[in-house]
């Protein structure tokens, strides 16, 4: 026999969210809960580009708009070849070993001190807020120790450095990202090179993609918490394939629903049109000056249209539009 709860309709979204989740009925909940309750954290992977800096100065003014800690993360790795390595010269690569990674890791020491200096002279001058924050260093493949360290740390959001779309090239931190985004739990915001804003206060216009799903109201409850602090115009848009005037009447009942459950936004629909979705995205993305792309990771479907290699490589390395991506 099957047990029936009556919640209020404006508790859904928290009710959906645990439903979802099954990682209540694991022995890790009360460790995820007591997570949840501690300070709001940032964290912010750099790779020393200046992209990566871009980024970790937009989430400085981020976490100081929500009172949360900061901490700047750079994951470097020495390669060796261990195979090569003829036995009798075993002792002697052992300590060329040694000395290259104890090289490596000084160089890296001084970068991020150098950054760190560059953070403190601009909340000083006053071009950056006064946060706390601190940095850590790992040795590993960057995607692996983000993803690793992000379950140690517990952080509300990770805020990421992106190449822009008229640069080709995969560099550290824009190589990752992807990667970070499909495996990782925390919602991550990936912010390119060429992003006419330092603040997100700046964005006035934010896209909410929808696929007509019930996780979508975990998602979209996640995405408000992550935006209160900002007065935004909250645009919504379908995902879906289906023909257009069940878009149309499914994004309108979308949007009154979330009306009604957060009365202060203010939030309007546009269905996009038939085709190629990401033509049809970027035309969205132009015609209604959006300034920030939201969208969720529940449905592998929504991966493969946003996030395969072609894809993803136009959205992550060839868009100056920045990516807020969350797992329902």
């Amino acid at each position: 026999a099957g047990v029936r709860v009556r919640i209020k309709e404006s508790d859904l979204p928290h009710a959906l969210r645990i439903i979802e989740d099954s990682k209540w009925l694991s022995e890790d909940a009360e460790q995820e809960e007591k997570a949840g309750h501690q300070e709001k954290k940032i964290l912010i992977p750099i790779d020393f580009s200046d992209y990566s800096i871009k980024a970790c100065e937009l989430g400085i003014n981020y976490a100081h708009k929500v009172g949360a800690e900061v901490m700047i993360m750079h994951a470097y790795f020495s390669p060796y070849f261990p195979s090569a390595i003829p036995m009798g010269d075993t002792l002697a690569y052992q300590v060329n070993e040694e000395e290259t990674a104890q090289n490596v890791l000084k160089r890296v020491q001084i970068d991020m001190e150098n950054i760190c200096t560059l953070i403190n002279r601009k909340i000083h001058s006053g071009e950056l807020p006064k946060v706390k924050y601190n940095y850590v260093l790992r040795e590993g493949l960057p995607e692996e120790e983000i993803i690793a360290y992000s379950k140690e740390y517990h952080p509300s959001l990770i805020v990421m450095g992106t190449r822009g779309k008229s640069q080709k090239d995969m560099d550290l931190i824009g190589s990752v990202t992807g990667e970070v985004i499909e495996v990782n739990k925390v919602p991550v915001l990936a912010i390119p090179e060429n992003v006419p804003f330092e603040d997100l206060s700046e964005a006035k216009n934010i896209a909410f993609a929808t696929s007509f799903n019930q996780r979508d109201l975990v998602a979209f409850d996640e995405f408000m918490e992550i935006i209160k602090p900002y007065n935004a115009h909250i645009h919504l848009f379908n995902i879906s394939t289906s023909k257009n005037e069940w878009n149309e009447i499914r994004l309108t009942g979308v949007n009154e629903y979330f009306k009604k459950q957060y009365p202060q936004a203010h939030i309007t629909h546009t269905v996009l049109a038939d085709g190629d979705l990401l033509l049809a995205i970027e035309k969205f993305v132009r015609d209604e000056h959006i300034d920030v792309i939201a969208l969720s990771t529940y449905r592998r479907n929504i991966l493969a249209r946003m996030f395969n290699p072609s894809i993803a490589r136009k959205m992550l390395f060839h868009t100056d539009t920045p990516l807020l991506v969350m797992h329902a």
